[in-house]
């Protein structure tokens, strides 16, 4: 009975002792987003999932909900929990270069995605060119003012002033239109915070204030949801066309409309799953590109339909 009782506490204890060593050995990577509101930011949150599952690794997910210091700070208590890699969609990416220096200190490698990090420590950026796409954009906008508005006009612009990229995408589409030599004249930029609502109530003034604007360029999802909800509210689908990033089942419905002219369309999930399967190589002392692109389109009526399904 005492030999029972012995084999079964030391049968007990090596469960126990390999359970721990299990977890042990299974790598833990944190994702430190930007919010969960917009669909691409959770997108990038499924995309990441998918491809730590199918490599047998743990993955957390912190929300920022939009605050740059909240970033700073789940960074630090990630150092702190000696995670295994962290992967950051930046918000500041100035603010957060310090925290990823920390990281690197800590031997824990930081992959950037969707905002590049200037001269930052981290070891890998994945995601677009934004500037670069900005001007595809742009290119567009300018056939289309060219081709269907007589090379003449008025565009209002719905963006994020705390978010680097969409200032990047802002950038890139005025060098568009600035280098083609259009009678294009830019009228206010409203600040949609990256929040619906707020992108909502600025597409509204924007509007109100500038009764002749016949175009519209927003540079994220929250800033198209509000710019294409305003434009239908105050019935303007008929003289104002939009063009922007990101799309949604609402964008979708407008390109069907025929006022939603284009939209870049990225590939978030995608982000993820390549920021995750980069850490994976590193834990694998294998060696990662510096910057990983992954490509984006511009969405018309023409090709929208291998989009649909999406948003169904």
């Amino acid at each position: 009975m005492h030999l029972f009782k012995r084999l079964a506490s030391c049968a007990a204890a090596i469960a126990m002792s390999s359970t721990v060593m299990g977890s042990a050995l299974a790598d833990t990577f944190a994702l430190v987003n930007i919010n969960q509101q917009a669909l691409f930011f959770n997108q990038i949150n499924d995309g990441a999932q998918k491809a730590a599952d199918a490599a047998g690794v743990k993955l957390v997910i912190f929300n920022a909900n939009n605050v740059p210091s909240a970033q700073n700070n789940a960074i630090e208590n990630y150092i702190t929990q000696k995670v295994d890699g962290i992967i950051l969609v930046a918000i500041d990416v100035n603010g957060v270069k310090p925290a990823i220096t920390a990281a690197k200190a800590a031997g824990i490698p930081v992959i950037a995605i969707d905002a590049q990090i200037p001269e930052g420590d981290n070891v890998a950026f994945v995601g677009v060119d934004n500037t670069k796409a900005g001007e595809e954009i742009g290119k567009f906008y300018v056939e289309y003012v060219k081709s269907q508005m007589g090379g003449t006009a008025k565009v209002g612009v719905v963006g994020a002033l705390n978010s680097f990229i969409q200032n990047q995408r802002l950038d890139g589409f005025k060098k568009a239109v600035a280098d083609s030599g259009l009678s294009v004249t830019f009228l206010d930029t409203v600040d949609g915070q990256n929040v619906q609502e707020v992108a909502l109530s600025a597409a509204e003034n924007l509007m109100t204030a500038n009764p002749d604007m016949s175009t519209l360029y927003a540079t994220g999802e929250p800033a198209l949801l509000g710019a294409v909800s305003a434009v239908s509210s105050q019935g303007r689908t008929g003289d104002v066309k939009v063009f922007g990033w990101d799309l949604t089942k609402q964008a979708i419905q407008g390109i069907d409309e025929g006022w939603v002219t284009a939209v870049v369309q990225q590939d978030p999930a995608g982000e993820g799953k390549a920021a995750v399967e980069a850490l994976v190589k590193l834990k694998k002392g294998e060696t990662v590109e510096p910057i990983i692109n992954i490509p984006v389109t511009i969405v018309t009526k023409e090709n929208v339909e291998q989009y649909r399904a999406m948003f169904q």
